[in-house]
């Protein structure tokens, strides 16, 4: 069958050495159904509430704080060895149109976790809405991307490998949902060390999340106490936030 040959532009090309990368890492995956009712009311009732990714990116951030399990990540060189990064450093997938085409492009956010809501989802609105080369993340990876295949390949493998370069490059979590268009179980891969999705908000005020993490990590048994805790944090610290952020301001009904 005859087709027409396109070319790989260079977002493709970024997910194409992006899975390259995350070949051979063993992910292992745990979802669950989290009770998020008080963060449903104070969202509800905030002047301008976060968006769900900002909300997800402080919360698991606030649970790394006090585990430095999701702070760590595997690194090969110079030799095997777990790394503990001194901060998360989220990675968030930023949906995107560029010159016509859908893409993903991934945001750094450094310390979620000293942030306020309002700076974090700041940061990932702007990445998604203003030009390539005025985000600092965007134009690295594009730098790097635009380079052949046996240059793009060491920098990857550098940042992969060595401990104190995969926070600055590839951070200690990531955070990927498509609730925004529609839901969806989603289970993405990255290079780790732990991956955070998220679906809609169901009418019964639960939401499902599912976290997938590098098995050379971490085991199953910490995986199902940081969810207990992400509930926990959503619940409490998130919600107090949004509630301290301000009301929506109640509007007068006249007679």
């Amino acid at each position: 069958m005859r087709g027409q040959p396109k070319n790989i532009s260079l977002p493709r090309r970024l997910i194409i050495d992006l899975m390259h990368a995350s070949r051979g890492v063993p992910f292992v995956s745990l979802s669950r159904a989290l009770n998020i009712r008080p963060l449903q009311e104070a969202r509800a009732g905030a002047r301008t509430p976060a968006g769900w990714a900002a909300v997800f990116v402080k919360a698991f951030a606030l649970v790394a704080r006090d585990e430095p399990v999701l702070r760590t990540v595997y690194a090969k060189w110079p030799w095997p060895t777990l790394y503990e990064l001194p901060n998360s450093v989220a990675s968030v997938a930023i949906a995107r149109l560029e010159n016509g085409e859908e893409c993903v492009m991934p945001q750094r956010i450094a310390a979620p976790e000293a942030m306020t809501l309002v700076a974090i989802d700041t940061e990932i609105r702007r990445a998604k809405t203003a030009p390539v080369a005025d985000i600092p993340m965007f134009r690295k990876v594009m730098r790097v991307t635009r380079l052949p295949l046996p240059l793009r390949r060491l920098f990857w493998a550098v940042g992969l490998n060595f401990g104190r370069q995969r926070g600055n490059w590839f951070g200690s979590f990531a955070v990927s949902s498509v609730a925004a268009y529609g839901g969806g179980e989603l289970h993405p891969i990255t290079p780790g060390p732990f991956i955070v999705s998220y679906g809609l908000v169901e009418p019964d005020q639960t939401i499902h999340v599912v976290i997938r993490w590098d098995h050379r990590v971490t085991d199953a048994a910490p995986i199902a106490r940081v969810l207990t805790r992400l509930e926990q944090v959503l619940n409490t610290e998130i919600a107090a936030e949004l509630r301290a952020a301000g009301a929506k301001p109640i509007r007068a009904v006249g007679t």
